[in-house]
């Protein structure tokens, strides 16, 4: 037990909150939870200083699985001297209670519990702080939850997004560095190990947990931390957790239209935020003339790129594309789509309706991966992230106080259909990229769902080649019947936590 942990369970004032059931809670329960939080979205007052031993915590506890899990609540902590939108940048922090008697749980302490960083960033739009609460979705328990029963200290940092004009990038990332620097600068002052921060999250939030560990102490980003005041200390990360990362948006169209190319039917998601809450909706159409024309273009540039990047497999086979956009690093996801396959059989599924993949005895044998693209089917139209007419959640990310909306490809800033568009600064673009940087992290688990359409299946690919390159240990998968979604395996995501972070 670290002593300051002590002081503050002896100063502190402690209320004990009611009791989150995580079977029993009703629609209304969560309604009540969704209308506290809105009601929160008001600007917190900025600190004097980033002393985390002046926090003052809550005792609160949920059911999960016949357990009791009690744990202490430090909310709404803004992580910066010089905040730009408190609505956002705030943190909450949550110990479980186990740490202030000096207990241990499942071999963690208050001096070796892990960190677990989980963002809650969708579409690169603003994100408030998580707590442990049911996930909205499914009704199960949500990755906060689980986290604290199994002994880890969760903090989940908020930031800003797309649609603030203060919000667009870098701001989230630059928002979790400080939050990490914030912990990093605390160690001393709260349970936890800050050498061992696990960071985690879905889609572009993905993507932001991967760029945390790839761009750890990057020069880059440090004019913008010193703005915001944040902590003096590292924004190195232990491990990354990503779920279908949407990362590596220079190349994210070429990749889409190297997988969707010859696929024109599509069924496109319109995202909104509404109320703080993000809608989606199905709008179902044909590509036209036009879009079929830059799709081959796209997919023709993806080529170079490849072969430029001189990536090789397990087996030492470098991962090239021929002129038509086949060879070697098609044949690499087509096996990892096998595997993905192979496992489901083994699990007792019936894939007998996938005509893409040839399966003899029971044994994947093959896939085609064309004709797994037209199974799946298209989501997005071309381009997919920089449109040319300027529609994207991406060129909203890559605008800025003045423009709202920018390309941040040559290609589509070549091919715009709005008169005085304009191309968003290299270097921001450069910085929302986790393949830019030389990793300092160690640990990344990545999964992208096998079943995705909203991201080419070569970009988390690509992330995981490059890692492997720099001798990262990766864990990459394509989960069978998972589309764009994360969170699906918290058991396994925290056992290979355990494994990689175990005292």
């Amino acid at each position: 037990m670290k002593k300051p942990i002590y002081l503050c369970a002896m100063t502190m004032a402690l209320s004990l909150a009611a009791c989150v059931n995580a079977g029993n809670q009703t629609p209304s329960n969560a309604a009540d939870m969704d209308k506290r939080q809105r009601s929160e979205l008001t600007r917190l007052p900025a600190p004097a200083d980033l002393d985390f031993a002046k926090q003052s915590g809550s005792v609160q506890q949920f059911e999960l699985e016949g357990q009791t899990v009690r744990y202490r609540a430090f909310e709404n902590i803004v992580y910066v001297l010089n905040p730009v939108d408190t609505r956002y940048q705030f943190m909450n922090i949550y110990i479980p209670e186990a740490y202030f008697q000096d207990e241990s749980i499942d071999d963690f302490t208050a001096e070796t519990a892990p960190i677990f960083l989980p963002n809650q960033v969708g579409g690169y739009m603003p994100a408030t702080a998580g707590r442990p609460e049911l996930d909205k979705r499914s009704g199960s328990p949500n990755a906060m939850m689980v986290a604290l029963s199994k002994g880890y200290v969760v903090a989940s940092a908020g930031a800003r997004g797309r649609t603030e004009s203060t919000g667009r990038a870098p701001a989230a990332i630059v928002d979790l560095k400080a939050a990490v620097r914030y912990l990093k600068a605390n160690d001393k002052q709260m349970a936890g190990d800050a050498n061992k921060i696990i960071s985690n999250g879905t889609s572009a939030g993905g993507a932001l947990s991967a760029l945390l560990g790839t761009s750890g102490n990057a020069p880059e980003f440090e004019p913008y931390l010193q703005q915001l005041g944040a902590a003096t200390a590292d924004d190195t990360i232990f491990a990354v957790s990503a779920y279908c990362p949407i990362a590596n948006l220079e190349h994210a169209d070429m990749a889409y239209e190297w997988q969707f190319n010859g696929v024109n039917d599509y069924q496109k998601i319109s995202i909104e935020n509404v109320d703080y809450r993000i809608e989606r909706k199905l709008i179902n159409g044909v590509q036209t003339s036009e879009q079929i024309k830059l799709s081959d273009e796209l997919k023709q540039a993806f080529i170079p790129y490849i072969n430029s990047l001189n990536l090789y497999n397990k087996q030492g086979v470098k991962l090239t594309l021929d002129a038509d956009g086949n060879g070697s690093f098609k044949r690499h996801i087509e096996g990892l789509l096998m595997q993905s396959a192979q496992e489901a059989i083994n699990r007792g599924e019936d894939l007998s309706d996938q005509t893409w993949l040839t399966i003899t005895n029971g044994r994947v044998v093959a896939a085609d991966f064309a004709a797994y693209a037209k199974f799946v089917g298209r989501q997005k139209t071309t381009p997919a992230f920089d449109g040319i007419d300027l529609s994207t959640a991406e060129n909203n990310l890559f605008g800025d106080q003045q423009v709202a909306k920018k390309h941040f490809t040559d290609f589509s800033m070549a091919n715009s259909t709005v008169l005085g568009a304009s191309k968003a600064d290299s270097r921001t673009v450069y910085m929302m990229n986790p393949m830019n940087f030389q990793s300092k992290t160690k640990y990344y688990r990545i999964r992208h769902g096998e079943n995705d359409r909203d991201t080419s299946l070569a970009i988390s690919t690509l992330m995981a080649l490059k890692l492997d390159k720099e001798n990262k240990v990766v864990d990459f998968a394509l989960p069978w019947g998972r589309g764009h979604s994360g969170d699906y395996d918290l058991q396994e995501l925290f056992d290979w936590a355990k494994s990689i972070s175990a005292p």
